[in-house]
């Protein structure tokens, strides 16, 4: 008999819906229910002191983000035997079920969303009579959090539904035996099928669905030995292979604040805890340490079954991190810190450390990372995001990725282009179908479960890949873990592709400049921290516990929807409060620090203050003394700074209608529209720009999607050049500083003023913004066309630095069009360069000669108020310079351009910390050690080449022995302590060394 294709699949849908309606044909609505709130988020036991008032199905709930919590009690009625019982609840919104004072399951039933969870079991096996009574606590947000966000769903919030089912295991059985047969049989209809198959298929599902009666069990046993021969087929000798992990990617914050977060991973790491236990053969994994510390925290019974099944292999931690921060904007130490806390939290709480980094969603990766990996004792990493590259495909899905030093961590992109995958058929299909290496390796990860906004996966998707396994049509599959996978693709690494250097990811731009407070407070949290621990190293004073806590807080925040700017306003409103809360706290403990270590070495603390240079780094430079007068400091690394005279004092001189500041170093001539017109070299005579400099433009900032995330490559060839300044006048005439002040209207509401300053001996002009920006969707940045000629830029990153095109000559190229960067960027011919240096801002541009760095966004979404009204204060300058920017000690001066001295009542200590001869090899950090048995010197190779440096440590380190350590700060080799203290450090280009001084 013909049968066309809408003929049999429409049999078949229907076939299969009956099916699964006959596995839960019996329920009864729960009656007994009684509903208080709404409240703010508060624990169980203060929620059974709240008034309670009678519910009834259609009360609605709210508002937005408000919490209610329900009672229940139900009885399985008579006739019910048997068959597991479920709760069956809609509220159209996320909800955790308690039992007995314990969560036991996660619910959500928002609108929209696909990650329906409705279903709660309460007993294993009906008995009539049996009762429980239940809690239900509601939060009024869906997985993606406000209804005021483009992902999320829209309310109401409505309890709907309320009742007691009673699951027929056989029928459902049936159902998904059919289901995964009938998924199959659809490949055949986009002729994506072995007509064979696809034939054979056909056949025995309509035979199957003309035996079947749902509501007639008798016709089961007959129907199912049809399918018995199909689902037996296997495939041949040669076929992709998969293993499957169980996941539910929760991000730390994003649509909702981290309060609901730490609620989220609750309701979802509950609910795979039942998974487990109802599933002997699936595995879940889960990242990010700061979620099992909430979990620990608030749920101490939840976090015990989480060991238990960590402790049987079938729960993985992986990651390795405190969370999966972003990729690009966290300094190389704040990488230290996210693994060495993530590290030593699972090694304390799970007995083992993850060999596997685990970040799918983070837009893109520094190329310093994968040492960094290395040294946490991970080998193995796992993304995803750079799937979605705009221009280019990433061309290989397992390889090995090298870091600039050249240490290679096996990587694995997922085929199936998603880290939430359904695991369908489909799904596992297109994996074995666009896989990139069939050459090198056989298999491939499949990472399912709901996420983003948590969830996991549903019973039904460890249903089809129980069945799926070897089926004939369908690439082999397992359940397994990340480490079983990545077990079998290290066999392979030596046949794997390489690739070098960082993994740019061609998408999500805006997120270097979106939501500037954070960034900033991100900077200057990392400097303090930075500041305390060195003082607490020559103090010798036990910090460890507040300044680990401190720590972990700054990490929490380097998620990569937190320091991104990439989060609604609650999430970066709480962010500014905690830098707020958080710099304050790092200031106390810095001034009491400084005080007692003034107090010990001049035996009292003396009445005047002396400027400490906590930088590794030698610095002249001009600063605030604590009476807010001038002072010209020079200082060698780590060592009390001196107040000298000028030996280049600054000038100013009327020029026509604008100025020339200059110091002997640098001239620079300022017009009367505020624009850099000229700036000489003065060593060398050699004028640095190739045009006016200093250009603030304006760009249609308007991403087509992803508001904060983006911008797109038109928004960097739409910009108009802001207004010349209204007024450009004098600000201060003083052999240690002069300044011009130039003032501005931008956009349709906005403004800002800058002072435009040259100081004695530095060898750059510095421009110090302060704007009211109120502009919306547009991009700010400033230019500066330089004298220069070279195909490539130079960018610091973390622990480093990153060559980048200027020009697009490939697609890859063109793509690169604003780029990450941090305290400085550098575009040098061979003999002559100009850097650009910046205190408080990431994304910068390069193309042809022309440098530029982003100010400003101004996205609505998801945080309409991005950046609107505030106050910012910033500031970069201009630094011309002979020779590299290697030669030049550019990041030196961008060091001290960003990190001011500290002020201390006397001495802090005599001599340098720590001295170098070498100034390829910098110590970055100096930090009492975790165990708190000495002090921990971490340093790296910054300009790209090898050699040897003597090491020599003040006496104050306390170190009479000396090794090498990972950044974990596990032992490694013991170096030689010479008699005057010094160590012998042989580095290799790019290189980040840790030494115990013991």
């Amino acid at each position: 008999m013909f049968r066309h294709d809408q003929y049999t699949r429409g049999r078949l849908a229907q076939t299969e819906a009956a099916l699964r309606a006959a596995g839960t044909a019996a329920s009864t609505p729960i009656t007994e229910m009684t509903i208080a709130g709404p409240t703010e988020r508060i624990g169980y036991v203060a929620a059974q002191e709240l008034d309670y008032a009678p519910l009834r199905l259609g009360h609605e709930l709210g508002p937005q983000w408000s919490t209610h919590w329900v009672r229940g009690s139900v009885l399985v009625p008579d006739g019910w035997s048997g068959g597991p019982v479920h709760l069956r609840w809609k509220s159209w919104s996320e909800a955790t079920l308690w039992i007995d004072g314990v969560a036991v399951y996660g619910l959500n039933s928002a609108r929209g969303e696909r990650q329906d969870r409705i279903d709660a079991p309460l007993f294993d096996r009906a008995t009539p009579g049996d009762t429980v009574d239940f809690v239900l606590e509601i939060a009024c947000n869906g997985m993606f959090g406000s209804s005021t966000s483009p992902f999320a769903s829209v309310g109401p919030y409505v309890v709907d539904q309320a009742d007691l089912v009673l699951v027929n295991p056989d029928a459902l059985t049936l159902a998904e035996d059919f289901s995964i047969l009938r998924k199959l049989l659809n490949e055949s209809f986009t002729g994506n099928l072995d007509e064979s198959l696809a034939g054979q298929l056909t056949e025995a599902l309509l035979e199957f669905a003309d035996l079947v009666e749902a509501d007639d069990p008798t016709s089961w046993a007959g129907a199912r030995a049809v399918l018995a021969p199909l689902l037996a087929a296997t495939n041949g000798t040669h076929v992709h292979r998969v293993t499957a992990i169980g996941h539910a990617h929760l991000d730390t914050a994003w649509l909702w604040p981290l309060e609901e977060t730490r609620r989220k991973a609750v309701r979802s790491w509950v609910t795979q805890c039942d998974l487990l236990d109802r599933y002997p053969d699936y595995r879940f994994c889960a990242s990010q340490a700061q979620q099992y510390q909430w979990i620990r925290e608030d749920h101490p019974e939840l976090f015990e079954r989480i060991k238990a099944h960590v402790g049987a292999g079938r729960w993985v931690p992986v990651g390795g991190s405190w969370v999966e921060p972003d990729g690009n904007l966290p300094s190389g130490e704040s990488y230290v810190r996210q693994f060495l806390l993530g590290q030593a939290f699972f090694q304390e709480h799970f007995g083992a450390r993850s060999r596997t980094f685990w970040c799918p969603d983070t837009f893109g990766y520094h190329g310093q990372l994968p040492q960094l990996m290395a040294q946490a004792g991970m080998d193995r990493f796992l993304t995803q995001k750079l799937s979605w590259n705009r221009f280019t495909t990433p061309p290989h899905h397992s390889f090995r990725w090298a870091g600039v030093d050249g240490t290679e961590v096996v990587t694995h992109f997922p085929p199936a282009d998603t880290y939430n995958s359904e695991a369908t058929v489909a799904e596992l299909r297109r994996v074995a179908a666009t896989f990139r290496n069939h050459g090198e390796a056989e298999e491939s990860l499949l990472v399912y479960g709901y996420g983003d906004g948590g969830g996991g996966p549903h019973p039904d998707m460890i249903e089809r890949l129980r069945r799926m396994g070897d089926l004939q049509g369908v690439p082999s599959t397992e359940m397994g873990s990340p480490e079983e996978f990545f077990d079998v693709l290290e066999g392979r690494a030596g046949d794997l592709p390489a690739m070098v250097g960082e993994l740019y990811f061609e998408y999500h731009r805006g997120t270097y400049t979106s939501q500037a407070h954070i960034k900033a407070g991100n900077r200057t949290m990392e400097f303090l921290l930075h500041d305390v621990e060195l003082l607490a190293s020559l103090a010798g004073e036990d910090h460890r516990d507040e300044i680990r806590a401190m720590w972990e807080e700054v990490c929490c925040l380097q998620f990569h929807d937190i320091l991104p700017g990439s989060s609604i306003e609650p999430v970066n409103d709480s962010a500014r409060e905690a830098y707020d809360r958080l710099t304050a706290q790092c200031r106390s403990l810095i001034t009491q620090l400084l005080e007692r270590l003034a107090q010990s070495s001049a035996g009292s603390a003396a009445a005047e203050p002396h400027a400490f240079n906590t930088l590794a780094v030698p610095r002249t430079q001009v600063a605030h003394d604590p009476a807010g007068d001038l002072v010209l400091l020079r200082a060698e690394p780590l060592a009390m700074a001196e107040s000298t005279e000028p030996a280049h004092p600054a000038t100013l001189e009327r020029a026509g209608d604008g100025f020339v500041l200059a110091n002997g170093l640098v001239r620079a001539r300022i017009d009367a529209a505020g624009q850099l017109t000229s700036l000489v070299h003065l060593a060398t005579g050699r004028e640095a720009l190739a045009g006016p400099g200093h250009v603030h433009m304006l760009h249609d900032d308007d991403p087509i999607e992803y508001d904060a995330w983006d911008i797109d490559p038109y928004s960097i060839t739409n910009g108009m050049p802001v207004g010349g300044a209204s007024v450009v006048q004098e600000a201060l005439v003083d052999p240690l500083r002069c300044a011009v002040t130039a003032t501005y209207a931008l956009g349709r509401q906005s403004s800002f003023q800058v002072e435009i300053r040259v100081d004695a001996d530095t060898p750059y002009v510095s421009f110090a913004v302060e704007a009211d920006w109120r502009e919306r969707h547009q991009l700010w940045k400033v230019l500066f066309p330089l004298a220069v000629r070279s195909s490539r830029a130079t960018y610091e990153m973390p622990f480093g630095f990153a060559e980048r095109p200027t020009h697009a000559s490939t697609l890859a190229d063109f793509a690169q069009y604003e780029v990450a960067g941090h305290r400085w960027a550098d575009l040098s011919e061979y003999g002559f360069g100009v850097s650009v240096l910046s205190d408080a801002k990431y994304g910068w541009s390069c193309r042809g000669n022309e440098l530029g760095l982003s100010l400003l966004r101004a996205p609505t979404s998801p945080d309409p108020q991005a950046d609107q009204g505030d106050h910012h204060r910033f500031s970069f300058a201009v630094m011309p310079h002979t020779g590299s920017w290697q030669e030049a000690g550019v990041a030196d001066v961008a060091a001290a351009f960003n990190h001011a001295v500290v002020w201390a009542p006397g001495a802090v200590v005599d001599g340098s910390v720590v001295r170098v001869d070498d100034p390829n090899l910098l110590v970055d950090t100096v930090k009492p050690a975790e165990d708190g048995d000495g002090v921990i010197l971490r340093l790296y190779e910054r300009h790209g080449g090898s050699g040897t440096a003597r090491l020599l440590p003040h006496s104050s380190l306390g170190g009479t022995t000396a090794r090498l350590t990972n950044i974990l700060e596990d032992p490694g080799a013991e170096l030689v302590v010479d008699a005057d203290g010094s160590i012998t450090l042989d580095y290799s280009p790019h290189q980040v060394l840790t030494v115990r001084l013991s």
